[in-house]
C-alpha cells in the first residue's frame, strides 16, 4: 500500500510541475498550455506511457535512490511571451519550486497532525512522497537543457553562452543518463543529487522517519 501511495504522489507531482510551467507561461502571456487543455488535473492529458509510468515504477520496484520521470511537457511558445529568454528561466523554476512547495505540504501535514491520524502504511508512503518531490525537484535543477536547470541558466547566461548550452538540447537526455549510469572519481551525478536532497530532506522529514 505503500508503494501504491507514493506511485499516486509520483504521478500528481509531476503532473503539477508541468501544470506550474503552464499556467506561469500562461501569466507571462503564452496561452498555449491553456488553451490546449493541459492546466487540468485529469491526468490522461498528461500521462506519458513510459516517463509517467514504466520508467518510474520500475526505479520504485527495484529500490533505486533515485526516482525520477516526467509527465507530458505542456506546449509553450516562447514568442508570445513579453521577454522570452527572462521568462523562459521563471518558466523552468516554476516546476521545481512546485515539487519543493508539494514536499513542504506533506511535511507540515506529517508533523502537525497526530501521529494517530496516519496508519504505517499511509505514514510511509507520504514520507516517500516528500523524497519523492525532493528528488524531482534537485533532478530537474541540474544546469542542461531540456532539465529546468537549463533554462534557468540559459536565461542567465550571457546570449552567445546561453545559445551553446541550448544547442546541447537534443543530447541533454543521453548526457544525463551517462552520467547517471557511468560515475567518474571525479564526478558522480547520483552523489550531487543525492547530497542536496539530503540537505533539504534533514530539514522536511519528521526525526521518526529518518531510519525508514
Amino acid at each position: 500500500m505503500a508503494l501504491i501511495i507514493a506511485f499516486i504522489i509520483f504521478i500528481y507531482s509531476v503532473i503539477l510541475h508541468e501544470i506550474a510551467h503552464g499556467w506561469l507561461a500562461d501569466r507571462l502571456g503564452d496561452p498555449t498550455a491553456r488553451l490546449r487543455k493541459r492546466l487540468t488535473l485529469n491526468p490522461i492529458p498528461h500521462i506519458d506511457p513510459l516517463m509517467s509510468l514504466i520508467f518510474p515504477l520500475m526505479l520504485m520496484l527495484t529500490g533505486s535512490p533515485i526516482i525520477f520521470g516526467s509527465a507530458k511537457p505542456v506546449p509553450i511558445d516562447p514568442y508570445n511571451l513579453r521577454n522570452p529568454r527572462k521568462d523562459m528561466g521563471l518558466i523552468g523554476l516554476s516546476g521545481p519550486v512546485t515539487n519543493l512547495l508539494i514536499a513542504t505540504f506533506i511535511s507540515l501535514m506529517l508533523r502537525f497532525l497526530p501521529a494517530w491520524s496516519f496508519p504505517d502504511w499511509l505514514y510511509l508512503g507520504l514520507v516517500s512522497g516528500i523524497r519523492i518531490n525532493v528528488v524531482l525537484a534537485v533532478f530537474n535543477l541540474f544546469p542542461l537543457p531540456p532539465l529546468d536547470g537549463g533554462r534557468v541558466l540559459s536565461a542567465i547566461l550571457p546570449e552567445k553562452y546561453a545559445d551553446a548550452l541550448n544547442s546541447l538540447e537534443r543530447y541533454g537526455f543521453l548526457i544525463i543518463i551517462f552520467l547517471l549510469l557511468f560515475p567518474s572519481p571525479f564526478f558522480s551525478l547520483q552523489g550531487i543529487i543525492g547530497r542536496l536532497s539530503g540537505i533539504i530532506l534533514n530539514l522536511l522529514l519528521p526525526s521518526t522517519s529518518m531510519l525508514i
